[in-house]
């Protein structure tokens, strides 16, 4: 191993520490809040945020969504070392994101006011809730979709700690939004939308501030350079199309959950949601350690460090969630009533079914950063996000023949397989050097290992009766199988030795 890759490693994993200490932060915070948020509010009125005030998680997954896209352009002017351009490149990133928030501000304030009033299933008594929090929105998703240069430069620059750092102050105003929703005498739907926009334009202004004293190219000067924007318009555009699709796909099956079911299943689905962005983020926070390192790789034309590296995310990456994935799985109805005493109708089979959909999504991640980092992305925007589309269609056909409300998540999983599928092609023919054979065997590996050791726990699950005790022993039979089949069979020798005299280091000091 050469110095710089043990350079590299070294940040990955200091990189890596930081975003689980915000992660698990913002796991407890957010599961403490949401239940009080939950119980507050009422099943109804958590519904009808969940379903209005989606276009606020929509458009922050749109938003980090760019904000990778961007981390993409900056990240490979930091590997090239040319300042001057990266300066430019930031400038001309934060016109065109401008102008994206201006065309969000349109259809909202048109296309998606007529779709509330005339489409969405509101009690007339709340409707007029459901605008505030629809304003406070759109609002909201202007702002974020300006921010996301700044999160781009964060992660180009590979500070991670900041957002250990800013996600401690965020979990605190996150509790306070919880004590003033319990003492407030305010409409309580209405003061939770106003308090939550409070607290995303605080820490918005905080990322700011801390990327114009840390960073120079963020200082914003008017760019008009034809070299960067129509490379960066045409990435950014076609990146646009591919994640407006995925976040059409996320939000249209709520929506058509709301049409055919009313807001009582939104709220099943608002806590699907939030228990798959909880299991998904504690695992994505390695791929945003890896992806920095990735992009720079290949800047340099270092394929073959290029697919090792994505090739360890692949591994890390479902060893991580298969951790989390069978005991979540198991005992979910357990979990639910201890989060939230009281639990939506669906919302343990919502999740259940999509912690499946969600491992396919992030080893998909893992693949989209090569295409990224190729800068060509017309092919993997348009295909892969055409065939998300597909799945509203496929959802309304099913509610229609009066199927079960699951059926919308099944075929999220169905779907994400044919999406995976597409990217590993498109990757393959970008890079023709790439082994795509390597990426799917070491998916392959890691399924099988999952596999033994859910088999394994779900012997012991039989053979419990129902107790917190049997969600501890469970968990335990899992990481220790897991671990120790992954030792045996994933890791190669080389970092066998390494995590052999690692741990005996351990044990002797």
């Amino acid at each position: 191993m050469t110095a710089t890759q043990a350079s590299s490693n070294r940040r990955i994993a200091k990189n890596t520490v930081a975003l689980y200490l915000r992660m698990f932060l913002t796991m407890i915070v957010g599961f403490y809040t949401s239940r009080v948020v939950l119980n507050t509010l009422g099943v109804q009125d958590y519904g009808i945020y969940g379903v209005v005030g989606g276009v606020i998680a929509m458009m922050g997954f749109l938003n980090a969504a760019m904000a990778g896209a961007t981390s993409r352009f900056l990240t490979f002017e930091l590997g090239r070392g040319d300042s001057a351009r990266l300066a430019r490149t930031f400038s001309s990133a934060l016109i065109i994101h401008m102008g994206i928030a201006l065309v969000v501000m349109v259809l909202g304030e048109t296309v998606g006011l007529w779709f509330l009033c005339n489409k969405l299933v509101i009690p007339p008594s709340r409707m007029e809730a459901a605008h505030w929090v629809y304003q406070l929105s759109i609002l909201s998703s202007m702002i974020g979709i300006t921010q996301a240069p700044y999160d781009a430069s964060i992660i180009s620059h590979e500070k991670m700690n900041v957002y250990a750092y800013v996600e401690i102050l965020n979990s605190l105003l996150k509790l306070g939004i919880v004590y003033l929703l319990v003492l407030g005498h305010f409409d309580k739907l209405k003061l939770y939308a106003v308090l939550t926009l409070a607290v995303s334009v605080t820490i918005m202004l905080i990322y700011r501030v801390y990327c114009l004293r840390h960073f120079k190219e963020t200082h914003f000067h008017w760019v008009w350079d034809k070299t960067l924007l129509k490379p960066m318009l045409s990435f950014s555009g076609w990146d646009l199309y591919g994640n407006a699709c995925v976040t059409a796909r996320q939000q249209g099956i709520n929506f058509l959950i709301n049409m055919f079911f009313g807001v009582t299943l939104n709220a099943a689905s608002s806590i699907a949601t939030t228990v798959n962005g909880v299991v998904q983020g504690l695992v994505f926070n390695v791929i945003t350690a890896f992806r920095p390192q990735i992009i720079k790789q290949y800047a340099q034309d270092k394929v073959e460090e290029m697919q090792n590296l994505m090739t360890n995310a692949i591994t890390i990456t479902i060893v991580l969630f298969g951790i989390l994935l069978t005991p979540c799985f198991l005992e979910m109805p357990l979990l639910l009533h201890i989060w939230l005493g009281i639990v939506p109708a669906h919302a343990i089979d919502f999740c259940r079914i999509l912690l499946f959909s969600c491992i396919i999504g992030l080893i998909n991640s893992i693949v989209n950063i090569g295409n990224h980092a190729t800068g060509n992305i017309k092919y993997i925007s348009f295909i892969t996000g055409s065939i998300l589309l597909t799945s509203l269609p496929a959802v309304y056909i099913f509610f229609k023949l009066n199927f079960s409300s699951n059926f919308a998540y099944y075929t999220l999983v169905i779907v994400n397989i044919l999406v995976l599928s597409s990217d590993l092609v498109i990757l393959k023919k970008q890079i023709s050097s790439f082994s795509i054979y390597a990426l799917i065997k070491r998916i392959a590996q890691g399924s099988i290992v999952v596999a033994i050791a859910a088999i394994l726990s779900y012997i012991v699950y039989r053979n419990m009766q129902d107790s917190f005790w049997r969600l501890f022993v469970v968990t335990a039979v899992n990481l220790i199988v897991l671990l120790s089949v992954t030792y045996c069979f994933l890791l190669d020798d080389k970092t066998r030795k390494i995590v052999k005299d690692k741990l005996c280091q351990r044990f002797q000091s």
